[in-house]
């Protein structure tokens, strides 16, 4: 634009060599913005794709390669900010939808170092973005305890009133989960409560901090009869499914199993077990969503054996071995797993335990009353 200007100011002074050179900067300048602008029509085409359902996303990763191949082709003649950007930007799209999240650590950490190189412009990169992204990668990619200290160090360049606060406090607060530090998640899950925008959320956001709350009451069973009863409301009236949790079906249908296999409601149990296989049917047929197919079968053989953990543990070894040699999903297939399902099935067979235990004392007390 201030080329174009002093072009035009030049041309009513009558100065033909000033005139001159600015059309040719102009030139080069409208064919560079021609590059920036072509680089972001593709950057907002694949950004519009991933907003929309699991299939559409799926058809987007066929697509992606060309994108990233041409955005790179671009940022290659132009090397401007913009184009780099977007390049950017697309890459951890593509990386986090295959669930290649190794290799977005590596995309922030190399960005990280050419930021402070001052390679990158300093004034219109938001580093928070970075952050949050490796952040999120350590979660997805099993690195809790690392990332967990990256989530603390970071946690400070985000402010309260954000609505990046909160997403940026969801991450940290399942890197706290996943490394069973669950005191610690309660922490987190009170500082998103108290916060006075928590209000302002969207109901969605707020549904998932209910969701997170009652997986944590569900670990913490010694809490108090009034956050108890409010667990037992929470898994009780929850849609078994639902689009608009889309990524979280799976977690609220295992922890309906959990609740109602705890209880040892057997009718409730057996609803629940048909909910199971009705959605593994629907929805995990693709290879992708290997860990919950996995976790589905683990879960129906407690039914299948009758609740004998011996038996349970036994013939879901295979399974198991299975499930931590699979690899995470990524976001274009997958499914939250707010616990990993590891952990879940350490705690199941904690349940089947505690059933078996409870059953041999009700048996060994009734013998002594028919005795007496």
């Amino acid at each position: 634009m201030c080329t174009r200007i002093l072009r035009n100011m030049y041309a009513e002074m009558r100065n033909p060599v000033r005139f001159k050179a600015m059309n040719q900067q102009l030139s080069k300048l409208q064919e560079r913005l021609t590059l920036e602008d072509e680089a972001e029509q593709r950057f907002y085409e694949v950004k519009l794709l991933s907003i929309y359902r699991i299939r559409a996303r799926q058809f987007l990763m066929q697509q992606l390669p060309l994108h990233l191949e041409h955005l790179e082709n671009l940022h290659k003649k132009v090397k401007s900010y913009n184009t780099f950007y977007y390049l950017y930007v697309t890459k951890l799209s593509r990386e986090e939808a295959i669930g290649n999240y190794q290799e977005i650590i590596k995309i922030t950490a190399d960005t990280e170092r050419e930021w402070q190189q001052g390679r990158i412009n300093q004034k219109r990169f938001d580093k928070r973005f970075n952050n949050y992204m490796s952040v999120y990668a350590h979660l997805r990619c099993r690195k809790a305890v690392e990332g967990l200290k990256l989530a603390e160090e970071y946690f400070k360049d985000f402010h309260y009133s954000s609505g990046n606060w909160f997403y940026y406090l969801e991450t940290y607060f399942m890197l706290a989960v996943h490394a069973r530090q669950y005191e610690h998640a309660f922490d987190l899950l009170s500082q998103a409560r108290k916060n006075p925008y928590y209000g302002k959320q969207r109901s969605a956001a707020q549904q998932r901090w209910e969701l997170y709350e009652t997986y944590l009451l569900f670990v913490r069973s010694e809490t108090s009869p009034l956050k108890m009863r409010q667990f037992a409301q929470f898994v009780q009236t929850v849609p078994d499914y639902s689009r608009d949790k889309q990524g979280y079906n799976v977690a609220i249908l295992i922890l309906q199993f959990l609740y109602f296999l705890r209880r040892r409601d057997i009718e409730g149990l057996l609803a629940r077990l048909e909910g199971l296989r009705k959605y593994e049917q629907r929805h995990l047929r693709d290879p992708a969503t290997l860990r919950s197919q996995l976790f589905f079968r683990m879960l129906l053989m407690t039914v299948k054996e009758n609740f004998v953990p011996e038996a349970c543990e036994k013939k879901t070894a295979p399974l198991l071995e299975r499930l931590r040699a699979a690899p995470q999903p990524g976001e274009a297939y997958g499914e939250i797993e707010i616990i990993p399902y590891e952990d879940l099935w350490e705690l199941t067979l904690g349940i089947l335990q505690q059933l078996a235990a409870t059953q041999v004392a009700n048996e060994q007390a009734a013998q002594r009353s028919r005795v007496m």
